[in-house]
């Protein structure tokens, strides 16, 4: 079997070679992925999850799966909270981030997510999505752990006699996305450079930065890929979501130089061979970056008000 046909199922995938994936379908709005890369008596896991009772739960089972191994190194691929809430239960172990990583993340509180929960059935159409993604997990007790080291550019980590390379490649989905790469196990960790079968986010860099990242990957030409969200993939995976972006990033051009709305835009684009992946009013967020590479404005759109686009193309076309 194929990394490409690997099943998309629930918790542990063992990827060989000490390389494992901890999988959470369907991979939608805050079920992300996470990794272990272990050798002899030492691991190096790629990011926790959403609360502590996933990460709980995802940490037992690496620890069935590689008994003789302690977690020594932490690595937050990026700043949301998916990829990062769980990180106080690694006591101990040396928490990497990127630079730009880690003063995101220092903006990004579970307790405001908490609140926006309980907020939510006050604020209409928006709280009912808010609801719709974020409601099956706990933000309630999450203390946190910012990292203890940082890095801009890239860096090396070794696990047992394991070398692993760590490289920034925001802004992108983030300000600070890092990319994980075992070379010599021909594996990558991307993170949310990458979503598989559901639509990808852009909060902080363009498409163009993206593909920049994609093709990094590439360059690489590794056997098995494990993104932020979504099955375990390949090259031919890559190339589907890379595809996407262009195609996405040509259809904005055109509807910009019509000098239609961003919002009309996003309700414009159709999802062509896409449509079936998750979480399609994402559309939302691509067409905003787009829209400011095409206008020469830097500053990013405040996350509320692409969550408020979001709600509405939601509520309009893909409420259940």
């Amino acid at each position: 079997m194929s990394p490409g046909s690997r099943p998309f199922e629930y918790g542990l995938t063992d990827l060989g070679q000490g390389n494992w994936a901890w999988l959470q379908p369907n991979g939608g709005w805050g079920w992300s992925n996470a990794g272990l890369i272990a050798d002899g008596e030492e691991a190096l896991l790629v990011d926790t999850l959403y609360d502590l009772n996933l990460t709980a739960t995802m940490l037992r089972g690496f620890a069935d799966a590689s008994p003789g191994s302690t977690i020594s190194t932490l690595v937050n691929t990026h700043s949301n909270g998916d990829h990062c809430n769980g990180n106080e239960l690694v006591a101990g172990a040396e928490i990497v981030a990127s630079v730009a990583a880690a003063a995101e993340m220092a903006d990004e509180s579970p307790e405001f997510m908490a609140a926006l929960l309980k907020a939510a059935p006050e604020l209409g159409v928006m709280g009912e999505f808010f609801m719709n993604c974020f409601s099956s997990f706990t933000f309630d007790g999450i203390t946190g752990a910012e990292p203890t080291s940082t890095f801009s550019g890239q860096t090396t980590r070794t696990v047992g006699d394991t070398l692993i390379e760590l490289v920034e490649v925001g802004p992108a989905h983030t300000a600070g996305d890092v990319l994980v790469h075992v070379p010599s196990r021909r594996t990558v960790y991307t993170g949310d450079i990458m979503f598989v079968q559901g639509h990808p986010i852009l909060w902080a860099g363009s498409i163009p930065d993206v593909v920049a990242a994609l093709d990094t990957i590439a360059d690489w030409n590794p056997e098995t890929i494990v993104p932020g969200h979504g099955p375990v993939t390949d090259l031919n995976g890559l190339r589907e979501i890379r595809e996407y972006l262009i195609y996405c990033r040509a259809e904005c051009r055109e509807r910009f130089d019509r000098q239609m709305t961003a919002d009309q835009a996003a309700r414009d684009i159709s999802l062509d061979r896409w449509i079936s992946w998750g979480d399609p009013e994402r559309i939302v967020t691509l067409v905003d970056s787009c829209y400011r590479e095409f206008s020469a404005q830097p500053e990013p759109t405040p996350i509320t008000e692409l969550f408020a686009s979001m709600a509405e193309i939601w509520n309009e076309r893909y409420r259940p």
